[in-house]
């Protein structure tokens, strides 16, 4: 999973200033820059909280940071390539976030 998280930070971020949103978290389009987060630990965080809550079902074990946790369908995308049109429009975006990590290994 943290390969993922990191694959998609790399494809989302809009790290502006202080703004701590490494996957674009409320960036809905049309200029809306997104949502902004003390540091970098809690915008890390709420990019895993947003992940899991579409993975599954169960109940965060930590105090809840992303914003929009709530209105997440829950266990709606277990899988990566589930993410397409939920987390992103782009009928590509499963796809592209599963091929990053192996992307960028081939640089390590």
């Amino acid at each position: 999973m943290a390969r993922y998280a990191v694959a998609l930070e790399i494809c989302r971020t809009i790290w502006k200033g202080r703004q701590n949103n490494f996957c674009g978290l409320g960036a809905t389009g049309g200029g809306e820059p997104g949502h902004t987060f003390v540091s970098m630990e809690v915008g890390v965080r709420a990019h895993i909280q947003r992940l899991k809550a579409y993975a599954n079902a169960q109940p965060l074990r930590r105090k809840c940071v992303d914003p929009r946790f709530t209105l997440v369908p829950r266990a709606t995308g277990p899988y990566v390539e589930d993410l397409t049109g939920k987390w992103a429009a782009d009928p590509q975006y499963g796809p592209k976030i599963t091929r990053k990590p192996q992307a960028l290994e081939k640089h390590l």
